[in-house]
C-alpha cells in the first residue's frame, strides 16, 4: 500500500470537528457546519447491509427518540455509494442521514481509514469509530475501535452526562 492511503490523525476531544461536505443518501449536498447548534453524533462504519454495521444502526435507530430528546443528531457515514445507502436505509427503516464518502476524504480526515489484518490479510477500511460534537462544533467524546454491542447506550449516557453539566453551570 502507498502512503497515500495512510489515515490522518484521529481528532481529539477539544478539537474543533473537521468539516463535511458529502452527499446524503437522498443524494443532496450535506455539509455538518449546517448542524452547528445542536450535537451530531458522528458514526463512521465499514459497509452497508453487514451484520455488525446493520446492528449498530438498527440499535442507533431503536434510540433515535431519546438522542433527539437529548438535543443531538444521528448521521452515519461509510465509503458506500449513496444508491447503497439509500437500500440499505430503507431496508432497515431508518431515519437518520447516512453520508457516502467513495473517496474517502472524510474517512481520512477523522483518522478512520486504517489499515487493517485479518487473518493475516492487511487491507484498508474503515475502523468503526464515533465522535460526539458539541453544539459548537467542537469533538466532545471519541470512541475509537467501537463494538457494536451496547455502543449506542455509551453514546446516550455521554448526551445525558453533558446535558447535566449544562444544566449545572
Amino acid at each position: 500500500m502507498t502512503t497515500k492511503q495512510q489515515s490522518t490523525s484521529t481528532p481529539q476531544v477539544g478539537d474543533i470537528a473537521p468539516d463535511i461536505s458529502l452527499a446524503d443518501d437522498e443524494g443532496k449536498d450535506f455539509k455538518l457546519s449546517a448542524l452547528r447548534g445542536q450535537h451530531v453524533v458522528l458514526y463512521f462504519y465499514p459497509k452497508d447491509s453487514t451484520p455488525g454495521c446493520t446492528r449498530e444502526a438498527i440499535n442507533f435507530q431503536a434510540n433515535i427518540a431519546t438522542i433527539q430528546k437529548l438535543g443531538a443528531t444521528v448521521i452515519g457515514i461509510s465509503p458506500d455509494s449513496v444508491a447503497s445507502h439509500q437500500r440499505f436505509k430503507a431496508k432497515q427503516q431508518l431515519s437518520f442521514a447516512l453520508l457516502s464518502d467513495p473517496e474517502k476524504i472524510v474517512c481520512k480526515a477523522y483518522g478512520v481509514w486504517v489499515e487493517k489484518n485479518m487473518y493475516g490479510k492487511k487491507y484498508w477500511g474503515v475502523q468503526r469509530a464515533t465522535f460526539l460534537i458539541n453544539a459548537d462544533g467542537k469533538i466532545s467524546d471519541v470512541w475509537a475501535k467501537v463494538k457494536v454491542d451496547g455502543h449506542d447506550q455509551q453514546v446516550i449516557a455521554s448526551l445525558k452526562n453533558r446535558q447535566a453539566e449544562f444544566y449545572k453551570a
